[in-house]
Order: C-alpha cells, then structure tokens, then sequence
C-alpha cells in the first residue's frame, strides 16, 4: 500500500489531510512534547489510510502513510499506527504508536489496542491493491492475529525496479515448528497491485538470511509455513522493537 503518484491519483488529486480532532485539547510537558516530535510536526507529510473514532469520542485510531520515510533511514518503515486517548472532563489527551512496515501490521496493532476490526479498512483510491486473493487472505489474517508474533526485523525499498518490503516474525507461543516466518510484500508499480507472501523458517539466522537475500536479488522461494497441530495463544505476547539494517540500495 502506498499513496497514489501521479501515476495513480485520488479522485480529487489530493491525499486527505490528517485530522488529529485535538482543539481544545491539552497534555502534560513530556506527553506533549513527544506528541510533537513524534506526530504534530510531520503531521502534513502523514497520509490517513484508515481512522476510526469511537461514537464517544475518547479513542481515535489512524493507519498512517509516512511520505517522508522514504527520504529517511534506508529500509525505514513507511506506515504509522497511532491511537488517541482523549479524557473529555479533563480536556487532555494521550498516544500512543508504532512505526510498521505493512498496513495489515498497523491495522493489528489498532485492533489489539481496541479498535473493532471491522472498522478500520483502508481506503481502497489510496494506493495499490492485492494482486490476488492469496494476498487478501494474508493480510486479513495479519490484521486479525498479527499480535501472535513479535516483529525482529523490517525492510522496505521502494525502488520502483524492486518495491519490495521484507519483514521477520517470531511466533509467540512457541509451538510452531515453524516458529520464525518472513513476510515478503512486492509491488508492480504498473498494474498498481502488491502481493504479500509468508514463508516458515526453524532459526532466526536462516530467516534473516533469506530476507537479505532477497534484498540482494539472489533469493530462492520461501519454504512453506509448518505449523503444530495444537495451538495455545499466549496471555499476555511481549512487545519487540523493530530493527532496521544498515543501508540500502536506491
């Protein structure tokens, strides 16, 4: 997913602009201040993909385009997941967010934060589409359960001779023998479409490896997913940082 170029424009030529509903509303100095570093000052270069405010109006929870990562950090993430806690008697609010390398990661990280799944679906006139159904039965399946995996590793290249973003996963539970995965989302940026593919890895050095071989261009395919036949869900799934490798080829 990405913001229309030109060649791919939104029905208007515009992106909408984000809406953070916030006047009126204050935070304490360190809440604010990290809000602005983080949030307020690249909110006109932050793209809304996906919001949705609750009927009360204390949470409001965005998928974010970032169009300025590409400028950034080679292999930075280029999408924001952000949820707003407003306290109306107080008149102050709170954040939180996540920098993640795929939609269905962001919209994940909402839901399980409390954000009805049902209720932030991207916009579809705001960048490519799944190229097939493979693809759209792996994102939804990232946006419902992506909190059974810790994210150790992300790379996106949006080279258009090789849009490629690669991510490693650890499963969370355990069990599977698969217990290392490597999500693979490639883009053609003439159709306009993406595909995301999953691949199951036993160690965490033979997933790392094939992610950077496939940045290198010399990849084979991804072995298959093997799963355990019981499943337990974790209580409580810790959180991992998201790392970023050293460079990148433009």
């Amino acid at each position: 997913m990405l913001v229309p170029t030109d060649s791919a424009p939104v029905p208007d030529g515009r992106p909408p602009e984000l809406d953070l509903r916030l006047d009126g509303y204050d935070a304490d100095e360190q809440i604010a201040h990290a809000f602005w570093f983080h949030i307020e000052m690249q909110a006109d270069v932050f793209v809304p993909l996906a919001e949705h405010h609750t009927a009360d109006g204390e949470h409001s929870f965005y998928v974010l385009f970032d169009r300025s990562a590409t400028f950034d950090h080679p292999g930075t993430p280029q999408y924001v997941a952000l949820h707003l806690k407003r306290d109306h008697d107080q008149r102050s609010f709170g954040f939180e967010h996540a920098e993640l390398p795929l939609p269905a990661m962001a919209q994940s990280w909402l839901v399980h934060r409390g954000c009805p799944s049902d209720a932030i679906g991207l916009a579809p006139e705001l960048g490519h589409q799944p190229a097939d159904e493979t693809t759209r039965t792996l994102e939804r399946r990232l946006a419902g359960d992506g909190d059974h995996f810790a994210m150790g590793y992300s790379y996106t290249r949006d080279d258009p001779n090789d849009w490629v973003t690669v991510v490693a996963l650890r499963a969370l539970d355990g069990r599977p023998t698969s217990p290392y995965r490597v999500v693979v989302e490639e883009v053609d940026p003439d159709a306009w479409t993406h595909t995301l593919r999953e691949g199951g890895f036993a160690t965490v050095q033979a997933a790392l490896q094939w992610c950077h071989d496939r940045l290198m261009g010399s990849a084979g395919p991804l072995p298959p997913v093997r799963t355990a036949t019981s499943y337990t869900r974790p209580a409580s799934p810790p959180k991992a940082p998201v790392a970023h490798p050293p460079g990148r080829s433009r």
